[in-house]
């Protein structure tokens, strides 16, 4: 059996289809049901002449959009997608029409399945995009009529269910990533090696050593685990349609034939989280750093003072990848539950290490926010002409961090960027996604920031992300990002945009003399910019753009 989402499902669907699937609110699949939805779609695709059984793998398969929300409409027409052997692609719903177009055009969809809410964006772009070929409208606005020109979800679920066919694990998965300046790209994969590499979650997801990477000892684990009453259920509490989400909170757990949990909430709501972990016996969630993490606190906090904390106990792992998680958050965190805190050192474009807190180890050692232990693939570099050196651990100096093991194959129509993004050194294959880091002496990895987003100031370079935690580490702030404006007497000048509790005030000087005592005085603010909420993406991820758009306009 391949190594491919879709053969391993279907086989676990085969061996425990009455265990639960996807569950949002009222709406509850089973895994047989959510095979049968999704061989439907497929059905519908190849009724429409596309995917199936003569696709040559490779950059040339169809390609299916996502412009939905978390829902279980997402996770099935991704499954439907991938047993037609085509590329199910994300697609980010707070895209606004030129966004919308450009990412149409850029990934080449055949397909695009859309939330009835974002209709009037995808009405604007229809005659923009003449390639689409099918345009799929999810109804969740009661009522109302699909745009001319597209078909119902419900129409296209009522296909016949297409036969299940041979795939191959040459085909390419992909993801587009927006990152934080440019416009998104898509990073591929091919298949066998995605697929086979998600197993590596075994340790963290069912706490057993990974399996050996045969696709068919999927079933055999997961029909035992189903007799046992192990099977996983987990939340992803950020947006599927990024990485972190649908590849740690949906495709990791559901190689173990997990339920997999969606809030209903469209904007991220603690309590929510919550009332599911008490509700589903939710075992694991997914969350983006901060973003998410101090929002879970506050909620939890205030079930104490109200005198009905929420039952945690089922609730074993918190899993966070993409954004700043800080140690203060963690501490506090594990005051309301004993939880395995697993903090993700990863892009779109490749892993490269964790760090992990409990009780146990926050009691043997202190944890430092943004240290990581490497994977045994990373390396940190540091490019000399035509040369690179490897980074000496203890030395202090800085590189870039390189991310072996599973490599994705490039950037979709974009030969320059996959050059730059992917190299090799010494005959191995590398991702640099752009992080820069310190290799300690122990070997873990000081992560400082991307150097895309390395701040210049009289010589010196300051990384945003390490006077962020700084300035997050002061009681009265919510949140935080960190530019760097052109300055005459520096070059760049370092700027906080900051978001307060709203309880609590607090000035400028008072941050900056906060900074200066844990930092190095040229990385403090030169000035501090009060707004009522810090931008970010709805997946937890700085929004430098509108940061450095918002300080320009704010300061002299």
């Amino acid at each position: 059996m391949e190594m491919h989402f879709a053969t391993v499902w279907e086989s676990i669907a085969d061996a425990i289809g009455d265990a639960p699937a996807v569950v949002q609110g009222e709406r509850r699949y089973d895994w047989t049901l959510f095979e049968e939805e999704s061989a439907r779609f497929a059905g519908f695709l190849r009724a429409h002449g596309i995917g199936g059984r003569a696709t040559e793998p490779g950059v040339s398969q169809p390609k299916v959009g996502l412009y939905l929300y978390n829902s279980p409409e997402y996770l099935t027409a991704q499954f439907g997608a991938l047993k037609e052997r085509c590329v199910p692609i994300n697609v980010n719903y707070r895209y606004l029409d030129a966004e919308l177009a450009y990412l149409i055009d850029n990934a080449d969809l055949d397909v695009l399945v859309y939330h009835a809410s974002l209709a009037d964006r995808v009405d604007r772009v229809k005659a923009a995009s003449p390639n689409v070929r099918l345009w799929v409208e999810v109804d969740d606005i009661p009522g109302s009529t699909a745009l001319h020109g597209s078909m119902p979800w419900a129409d296209a679920v009522s296909s016949d269910p297409a036969d299940r066919i041979r795939r191959s694990e040459d085909d390419h998965y992909m993801l587009y990533t927006g990152g934080t300046t440019g416009m998104p790209k898509g990073v591929m994969y091919d298949m066998g090696s995605f697929c086979g590499g998600l197993l590596l979650g075994y340790p963290v997801v069912a706490q057993m050593p990974p399996p050996p990477t045969a696709s068919a000892i999927a079933p055999t684990v997961v029909e035992l685990r189903a007799r046992l009453g192990k099977l996983p259920v987990s939340v992803p509490a950020c947006p599927l349609m990024h990485g972190t989400g649908i590849w740690i909170g949906g495709f990791m757990p559901q190689h173990l034939g997990a339920c997999v949990v969606l809030l209903t909430d469209r904007g991220f709501d603690a309590d929510e989280l919550f009332r599911a972990v008490e509700r589903e016996h939710v075992g694991m969630t997914t969350i983006v750093g901060d973003a998410f993490a101090k929002p879970m606190l506050r909620s939890l906090d205030a079930a104490v003072e109200r005198g009905a904390a929420f039952d945690t106990s089922p609730l074993r792992f918190i899993l966070s990848a993409g954004v700043m998680w800080s140690t203060e958050v963690k501490q506090r965190l594990l005051q309301h539950g004993d939880f395995v805190l697993a903090d993700l050192l990863g892009s779109s474009e490749g892993s490269m290490g964790s760090t992990i807190t409990t009780r146990e180890t926050l009691a043997a050692k202190s944890t430092e926010t943004a240290a990581f232990g490497a994977s045994p693939t990373t390396k940190v570099f540091i490019e000399n002409a035509a040369s690179w050196r490897e980074v000496v651990p203890g030395s202090g100096e800085i590189g870039m961090v390189a991310a072996g093991g599973s490599v994705p194959l490039g950037y979709y129509k974009d030969e320059a960027k996959s050059e730059r993004t992917f190299r090799i050194v010494e005959g191995v294959r590398y991702s640099f996604p752009g992080d820069m880091a310190q290799v300690r002496a122990d070997g873990s990895l000081l992560l400082l920031g991307r150097g895309s987003n390395c701040i210049n100031t009289a010589g010196e370079k300051v990384f945003p992300e390490e006077v962020e935690e700084a300035v997050k580490r002061h009681g009265a702030v919510l949140d935080c990002l960190v530019v760097g404006l052109p300055d005459e007497k520096f070059g760049e000048r370092v700027v906080a945009v900051v978001s307060l509790a709203t309880t609590t005030t607090v000035d400028g000087s008072a941050l900056i003399a906060h900074v200066k005592s844990q930092l190095a005085g040229y990385k403090a603010p030169k000035q501090i910019v009060m707004v009522e909420t810090v931008r970010r993406a709805p997946n937890g991820k700085a929004d430098y753009a509108w940061a450095k758009e918002t300080a320009r306009a704010n300061v002299v």
